[in-house]
């Protein structure tokens, strides 16, 4: 038996165990089925299909995606076929992939969330729920359920109660003063896992139409550019809570992998480098085994968490 033979990268998020710490974000991966003939999804972690709402979203107006240096601005507009048709049209075709799927679950308002976990708890295939708390609260005044440690934990506890066949993830708003205080109110309120973050609001002009490049006026920033913010907002989460945290944000190369893996991940997820390489998540396994051999590591909990915060 080789050396790489010996490396062991599976991972346990709570009950969850993935059989590796890689997974595609969602929104970058569509629903899985589209890159199905691009990817071996039997060797992904597992990914996150986009988000599914209670009733199916159009979306943005064209264009939706424009180039930064350093990464994408997207303006999607949460385009979605709406649980019912994912239930009915997409997640019968995913079954047959040794896999984990988690459906990404969002709304706007509270009932929206649990309406659509419902819905999703009577169908099979799914492994788990990514609650995305990024989305405006109509009903409260057009705030996000994620900038306010109350409706954070309103929201994850009514999820909670409505998802009882499986694990719970929450996916964090980077906009806000305390990440950690964020993220011990969703724990607490019954959260599994952890996914930080979501994208960073911004914007884009075209200097000679001095027009958005994009169909909104805004939109959220992602890619390179936003590694170091997020590698930190991953840090001082896990310093606050004591359950996994899976980090997101500018994933590219095994050196990506490995420093949020040294600040205490538990596992990846890959979204806008998918965009220009839709195999990135598959690619990233050779090299990340690799990099275990060359630290004589024989698992992912090895090399976790081994970031010497003391400076002197």
């Amino acid at each position: 038996m080789s050396a790489a033979d010996a490396v062991d990268l599976s991972v346990q998020i709570g009950a969850l165990r993935l059989r590796n710490p890689i997974l595609a974000a969602s929104g970058t991966f569509g629903y899985g089925l589209e890159f199905a003939h691009l990817v071996d999804l039997n060797r992904l972690g597992g990914f996150v299909t986009k988000g599914l709402s209670r009733e199916p979203i159009e979306g943005a107006p064209a264009p939706r995606l424009c180039e930064t240096p350093s990464g994408m601005l997207n303006a999607v507009g949460l385009q979605n076929v709406g649980v019912r048709a994912f239930v009915a049209e997409k997640l019968p075709a995913l079954r047959k992939y040794d896999t984990a799927v988690l459906a990404n679950v969002f709304g706007y308002c509270l009932q929206d969330y649990v309406e659509v976990i419902r819905v999703l708890e009577d169908a099979e295939g799914l492994a788990a729920y990514e609650l995305n708390i990024s989305c405006p609260n109509v009903k409260k005044g057009g705030l996000q359920f994620g900038n306010d440690p109350t409706q954070v934990a309103e929201v994850v506890a009514a999820a909670r109660k409505a998802a009882l066949r499986r694990p719970l993830w929450v996916k964090l708003s980077p906009l806000v003063a305390d990440i950690g205080l964020i993220g011990r109110a969703a724990e607490s309120a019954g959260a599994d896992a952890l996914t930080v973050a979501n994208t960073y609001p911004a914007m884009t002009v075209d200097a000679h139409t001095v027009r958005s490049r994009l169909g909104n006026l805004t939109g959220g920033l992602s890619g390179p550019a936003i590694k170091p913010i997020t590698l930190r907002l991953v840090w001082e989460t896990m310093k606050a809570v004591g359950i996994p945290v899976i980090g997101l944000g500018g994933i590219e190369t095994v050196d990506d992998v490995l420093e949020y893996l040294a600040v205490g991940a538990s596992a990846l997820q890959v979204g806008t480098a998918s965009f220009a390489d839709p195999r990135v998540s598959e690619r990233l396994l050779r090299p990340l085994t690799k990099a275990l051999v060359q630290a004589k590591a024989s698992k992912i909990s090895d090399i976790r968490g081994k970031f010497a915060a003391e400076i002197d």
